[in-house]
């Protein structure tokens, strides 16, 4: 509502004085201001703050008369009453020398700003005022109060006497009363007789009028209080009537609210205490209590003394209050605490020191309160030390604080819009700036003619936020619009601020005249001629309308009240304006879709329809009257109405659903009445209805029903025009802001499926809800309020200590406003759920269920509900527990919101909160079915605490078991671990909950990707097969120190039991990628397992099977015969061997082979082949005979652009088009040896360059094969070897396979494997993949070779027993001495270089424990 802004500002006073001030008063029109000295009083221009005239008095008259004490200002500003100590009042009048003004503005040379407007110098200049003292009134009794009535002057005195005293005729019109003759009673219905005070020393402490309850709310000088009022309009003791306020005894001072009809008492226990008239008894009836909580200032809240000061502010929104011991606390009208200097930044220093808190002798607000006027009392100490030290301007003690205020305040036809908009005395601060596209997805009604791209906003950025969440959760600034300088200068203060529905266009209005601004072109708009600015002046607020701004003014040429519409593209002229007159004066104006609702002075409604006309070049809107609807009966004063909306809310839902359209109309009329919220339902009772068929306007003429009183104590209405189907209750309801007491939601309830609602059911209910922010606007779709907040910054470091005392910036913190925004649909929803209405709550639950927050909203409920009910120290007879774990179980989110509810309270609830909800095993394996492994892990933490290890053990065993199924690695490395600390006993350690799993991109070979692993060698090193760098053999993954010497540990063998089982079924389904994943990932020792499993689960069942497993998975093109063999050297077997000679000579040996993608289907090559060259003599070849029928070697000019586009780390898919566009039948390909030449690459290196990319798969894919090749090899497992040699095609491999097979000891069944697999892909080779014929023909000789190995071996083999580890028993020695010298950082394997008798006994061992595994000791099941 009201915000501190910045650092206060401390007057100079010219003048040198050694008093310090002690009253500050604003004059009714806050222009100046009157600052009592205990000798002088001085008058000053509020804007500039400048010192007019000051009046000093003489010693012996001040010796007279005493100290003065209060000053009171005529209502017209000429004169000001000023009460002394020895009981006289002195009377001051205030002449204005005419055209003299003591200050001008000086403009530079050129400047825009015209000395010839209207009112120029009494706007921009401070004007020479004269303090004539006229006359001297002796009450000889000590003057308590002085309050200024109408024409009279009210003073009490210490003697009990009442005296009324005109202005004018000061002598003549002088009464007293005296109080002990005045009847108090506890109502006005009580006999007229009502007790007097029957006291002889009772007097008024303090009093004040207010005019819209006409009497006085008076404190006495015993703390009681009450209120007194005349009977007539006689002012007499016979006439006057007293009310008590039986509950208050320690009443210290009071102020009233003319606006809502309070009356504020401050209290000696430094409570304010609020109370109201009660209309139909004329009893004080107690309304809210403003006091700081234990809670919030746990060191101050009943330490601050007596109330000392209460002020509301000019627009009756905000009060401040301060104390005896100091501080400063701002409340909304209701009780809503807004803002309070005794605790945070303002009470301490940075370094955590207490400040003294400011004390405070008299406050006053300034212009539309964007200023406070404070007199610091504790400037007594240090004056003089500070006229010492500057001589020329003093400085004394008044300070200014500032404010920035919510446009809610002053213009409340803003309370229909999403935006939040605060307007400060000279900018505007708005929280739609950084995203204005939000709002448009919901704001294209049948109305707005705007078009789609200026609908997205001006800082859209491209892209439609479908939620319009942007702006509210973005960040936490403003976008700031500095009002124009030239308006502002003589316009000041801004009145009333609006924007409009798109958030992209804002106006303003200040003491006359308008302006508005566009956030588009970040333009103001002013009136071309100043004379008509100056000649309106706004009175009843302003609205946007679609393209228009609608005002409503009182002309001062033609003094008449005018209603008026103006453009907002086309010049702001009155040439262009709509203007049409209005009876009375206009006291607040709001618009409802086509509809302007005026609320004038003589208490009546007017209804107009507004319309779009487009006429010549600028499009106009015209207006007429509807509906005029006299409210006189039931409005005691028009000041009294806070706002007045038009909606389409009505009681009567059942209409609703007969005539749909109906949802849009103007139904009701709210009004609120001093804080009573007043709706008026259109009257269907009657005819109309029948007759609307008729004449179609007649259903705008409905009559209104009588007022209901729906809701007290309300500050703001939020209600919407918009509809949304999914989304009834939200749109459809209305929004109270109700101060202290939180909001309320007026909800409609819905009858479901369209059933008939039930006869005992409403049609709608009030929800009560708290929530922590004060709300300035309602997003109806997104279920979130918006708020603004104050914060502070401290800036004390800036300044050394000695010279600290005078600086405002270490004495306060700089003060900032933050946008803020809180979730509501949580506490709907309980209070649904609390009054049985849960298939209401599931249908609003279910049309918010797309939100993003939603997960949290549920969340929250739980999280409340518990708290509550499981703290509580007495028993609940109705819990609610178990009906919000029921409610929650109805959406897919149940699992996940119980468990992050529970992960978020202490440990004592748990039990209480799986009474409700379930028990937490049978939480557990929902989630293992669902295949919801995070939130399964969460669950095993709770599983931990509340059960027995073996308990959590078993569940442990079920989720790792299952994440490594579905590969989700950072998962399994936190089951390892949590695994352990079961079996070692740090159960009280929980494992971090797991965040979501994100796959690495490539595929958990990621510690391999930039190192290229070759191995294609030459005859000449076929030993040195494992000098290979041992280290690359075991990644330096995360849980390498899994890998210690302690894995004697029967749980490091439990784990390892489950790792070699898993990776025994993926070698066993050939699924050697996820091997490779699984391996690294978790750090799995691949080499050892793979050499004790060579003879078992590491053996190629099936060459033919694995081979196509392998291309299928890591995308690997199978090999096709190119078109050009059909006329080439191949047809003829003779070549076949040279070739294959010279391909293992080039450069490269993958560059012969042609490539056609696998699609499941073995294909037998077709029309989609690639053309290409073999060698360097076919590539000659090729360039003699390049113009010959046989050759199409111009195919390549689609593709040159893609191919040196795709790089080395060409993808599947870059693959695929290019074999897939390359067909040689399509017949559209075009010689382009221009491309050729500008290239500047032969035609041969060309074809060399596209067989080379045709004839692999993708890079990755062949690091990976690589790498799995290195470490096969190491374990000896070679006919995997082969295998992989086979894929990437490279003789090398099969060379390097069989010259091992030929020099070392290899067991005989692995030779006789090799041979059987390599005769079954040549089988499979010759039917279905001719492709690998060329290949299978190079490494033919080694076949040949292979075949004499196993014949050799099959007579001694027979008789003797198979040992598997013989060939890692050889290779050890070379192994060790290439990993001492190896220079990489990762870790070596810690068991791969052990001796072979220690290797057979970890074996032996392990496949021991590894058969009682499988017995089924740990092994559970899902029930």
């Amino acid at each position: 509502m009201y915000f501190l802004s910045g650092w206060p500002k401390r007057l100079l006073c010219p003048l040198e004085t050694l008093e310090r001030p002690l009253h500050i008063q604003t004059d009714p029109q806050r222009a100046f201001f009157a600052v009592l000295f205990p000798s002088q009083l001085s008058i000053w221009y509020c804007r500039p703050s400048v010192l007019i005239v000051s009046y000093k008095e003489l010693s012996k008259a001040a010796s007279q008369f005493g100290p003065y004490k209060q000053a009171e200002w005529r209502p017209d500003s000429t004169m000001i009453a000023v009460s002394t100590a020895n009981g006289y009042i002195l009377f001051f009048e205030i002449p204005s020398a005419r055209d003299k003004y003591l200050y001008e503005p000086i403009y530079p040379k050129g400047s825009p700003h015209l000395k010839g407007t209207p009112h120029y110098k009494e706007e921009q200049c401070a004007p020479s005022l004269n303090l004539e003292m006229k006359k001297v009134l002796d009450l000889q009794a000590s003057i308590t109060s002085l309050q200024s009535m109408l024409e009279d002057l009210l003073v009490a005195t210490a003697d009990g006497f009442l005296h009324l005293i005109h202005w004018d005729g000061m002598t003549n019109g002088r009464k007293a009363i005296n109080l002990c003759t005045v009847p108090f009673s506890v109502d006005l219905q009580s006999s007229r007789a009502g007790s007097l005070l029957g006291f002889e020393d009772v007097y008024i402490r303090d009093m004040e009028y207010c005019a819209t309850l006409d009497g006085f709310a008076v404190v006495f000088n015993d703390g009681r209080v009450g209120f007194i009022t005349p009977m007539s309009s006689r002012f007499t003791a016979e006439q006057l009537h007293g009310v008590w306020a039986q509950d208050v005894v320690d009443g210290t001072c009071v102020a009233v609210n003319n606006k809502y009809r309070l009356m504020a008492f401050g209290c000696a226990n430094g409570s304010v205490q609020v109370y109201t008239i009660d209309t139909t008894t004329g009893a004080m009836q107690f309304s809210h209590k403003l006091e700081l909580t234990p809670k919030q200032y746990p060191d101050i809240w009943n330490k601050t003394g007596p109330v000392k000061l209460i002020r509301w502010s000019p627009d009756s929104c905000v009060v401040m209050v301060t104390w005896e011991c100091g501080g400063l606390s701002l409340w909304s009208v209701f009780g809503a605490q807004l803002i309070c200097t005794l605790g945070g930044d303002f009470a301490y220093q940075s370094d955590g020191a207490k400040k003294d808190p400011l004390k405070i002798c008299s406050m006053t607000w300034g212009s539309e309160g964007y200023h406070l006027w404070v007199i610091d009392g504790n400037s007594s100490s240090n004056m003089k030390s500070e006229r010492n030290a500057n001589n020329e301007a003093q400085l004394f003690g008044i300070l200014q604080f500032q404010f920035i205020k919510s446009a809610l305040t002053v213009n409340p036809c803003m309370s229909n819009q999403e935006q939040v908009l605060l307007q400060g005395e000279d900018r505007l601060y708005l929280n739609c700036g950084d995203a204005a596209q939000p709002q448009s997805p919901r704001n294209t009604s049948a109305h707005s003619e705007h078009s789609h791209s200026r609908e997205r906003g001006p800082f859209s950025g491209g892209s439609l936020d479908s939620q319009g969440l942007s702006t509210l959760l973005g960040h936490r600034h403003w976008h700031v619009v500095q009002i124009h300088s030239t308006y502002l200068e003589s316009n000041w203060p801004i009145r009333f601020s609006a924007i409009d529905k798109l958030g992209q266009n804002v106006a303003v209005v200040g003491k006359f005249g308008f302006a508005h601004y566009s956030l588009l072109t970040k333009k103001w708009k002013l009136f071309g001629n100043i004379t008509q600015e100056q000649t309106m002046m706004v009175t009843g607020g302003l609205a946007w309308w679609n393209d228009f701004i609608v005002l409503a003014c009182y002309n001062l040429n033609d003094h008449q009240e005018e209603l008026r519409i103006y453009l907002r593209t086309s010049n702001l002229d009155n040439a262009f304006a709509h203007i049409t007159k209005v009876q009375a004066n206009t006291l607040l104006l709001s618009v409802f879709r086509d509809i302007v609702i005026l609320f004038r002075a003589d208490c009546s409604i007017c209804l107009y329809s507004i319309e779009r006309r487009s006429e010549g070049l600028n499009p106009t809107a015209s207006i007429q009257i509807l509906q005029e609807v006299s409210m006189s009966r039931y409005i005691p004063h028009p000041f009294l109405v806070v706002s007045v909306t038009l909606t389409s809310v009505r009681t009567e839902t059942g209409i609703t659903l007969k005539m749909p359209q109906q949802a849009c109309e103007a139904e009701s009329i709210m009004l609120n009445l001093a804080g009573q919220l007043i709706m008026l339902q259109r009257d269907r009772s009657g005819p109309q209805i029948r007759d609307k068929d008729n004449n179609p306007n007649q259903r705008k003429h409905l009559p209104f029903c009588a007022p209901v009183v729906l809701a007290q104590s309300v500050e703001n209405v939020w209600t919407t025009c918009r509809i949304n189907k999914q989304k009834r209750h939200l749109l459809e309801a209305l929004w109270l802001s109700c101060g202290g007491a939180g909001m309320k939601v007026w909800l409609p309830l819905f009858p479901r499926d369209h059933r008939k609602p039930h006869s005992f059911l409403s049609r709608r209910i009030m929800l009560p809800f708290h929530i922590n922010i004060y709300p300035l606007a309602v997003l109806f779709e997104d279920a979130l309020v918006l708020g603004a907040v104050n914060d502070t910054v401290l800036y004390d470091c800036l300044y050394t200590q000695t010279s600290a005392r005078e600086h405002l910036e270490v004495l306060f913190p700089f003060s900032i406003v933050e946008r803020t925004s809180q979730i509501y649909l949580h506490h709907i929803l309980r209070q649904l759920l609390v009054r049985n209405l849960g298939e209401q709550a599931l249908l609003l639950a279910h049309s918010c269920a797309t939100l993003p927050y939603f997960p949290h909203v549920l969340e929250l409920m739980l999280h409340e509900v518990l708290e509550e009910e499981a703290t509580s120290r007495e028993p609940i007879p109705d819990p609610l527990l178990p009906t919000v774990a029921k409610f929650i179980t109805e959406f897919p989110l149940f699992l996940q919101t119980v468990v992050h509810c529970a992960r978020k309270t202490e440990y004592a609830l748990w039990n209480y909160l799986f009474a409700a909800v379930g028990n937490p095993k049978d939480l557990f394996e929902e989630c293992l079915m669902a295949q919801d492994l995070d939130t399964a892990a969460s669950y095993l933490i709770i599983l931990q605490n509340m059960e027995v290890p073996a308990v959590s053990r078993q569940h442990a065993t079920l989720l790792f078991n299952t994440a490594l199924e579905q590969g989700k690695w950072d998962l399994c490395r936190h089951m390892i671990r949590f695994l352990k600390a079961i079996g070692s006993g740090e159960t009280e350690t929980p494992p971090a909950t797991p965040t979501t799993q994100e796959p690495s991109s490539s595929g958990g070979f990621e510690f391999f990707r930039h190192r290229s692993i070759s191995l294609s060698q030459s005859a000449e090193n076929l030993h040195s097969k494992f000098n290979l760098t041992k280290t690359l053999s075991m990644p330096s993954g995360p849980s390498v120190k899994r890998w210690s010497k302690d894995s004697d540990c029967a749980e490091n063998m439990y784990i390892d039991m489950m790792l070699w089982r898993h990776a025994r079924r993926l070698l066993e389904e050939i699924k050697l990628k996820d091997l490779g994943c699984f391996a690294a990932q978790l750090g799995f020792e691949l080499i050892g397992w793979l050499c004790k499993e060579r003879a078992r689960a590491a053996r190629v069942e099936d060459f033919v099977c694995a081979l196509k497993k392998l291309h299928k998975d890591f995308l690997w093109p199978f090999p096709v015969i190119p078109a050009s063999s059909i006329n080439s050297p191949f047809k003829n077997g003779k070549y076949k061997t040279a070739v294959g000679e010279q391909i293992l000579k080039s450069q490269s040996a993958d560059t012969f082979v042609n490539m056609e993608m696998d699609t499941g289907i073995s294909t037998t090559p077709r029309s989609r082949s690639w053309l290409g060259t073999i060698s360097s003599s076919q590539r000659e070849m090729d360039t003699v005979s390049s113009h010959g029928p046989h050759m199409q070697d111009a195919f390549l000019s689609p593709l040159l652009s893609k191919v040196f586009l795709i790089g080395d780390e060409c993808s599947i898919g870059s693959a695929t088009d290019l074999t897939e566009t390359s067909s040689m039948v399509d017949g559209d390909w075009t010689i382009v040896d221009e491309n050729f030449s500008s290239l500047s690459l032969t035609q041969s290196e060309l074809e060399q360059l596209s067989l080379e990319l045709a004839s692999k798969g993708p890079h990755k894919s062949q690091v990976q094969l690589r790498y799995l090749l290195h470490i096969f090899m190491e374990a000896g497992c070679l006919d995997w070897c082969v295998v992989i040699g086979l894929i990437l095609r490279e003789s090398s491999v099969i060379n390097q396979v069989f010259s091992i097979m030929q020099s070392s000891d290899i067991d005989g069944e692995i030779c006789q494997n090799i041979k059987t697999g390599l005769d079954a892909v040549d089988k499979w080779a010759s039917t279905d993949c001719p492709g690998y014929k060329p290949f299978l023909s190079i490494i033919k000789p080694q076949i040949q070779k292979l075949n004499e190995i196993v014949e050799e071996q099959v007579q001694p083999e027979a008789f003797q027993p198979v040992n598997p580890s013989k060939a890692p028993e050889q290779a050890n020695p070379r192994a060790e001495e290439s990993r001492t010298s190896c220079s990489h950082g990762t870790n070596p394997l810690s068991d791969a270089g052990s001796s072979n008798a220690s290797r057979h006994e970890e074996d032996k061992a392990k496949t021991e424990d590894e058969d009682s595994f499988q017995e089924g000791s740990y092994d559970c099941v899902v029930s």
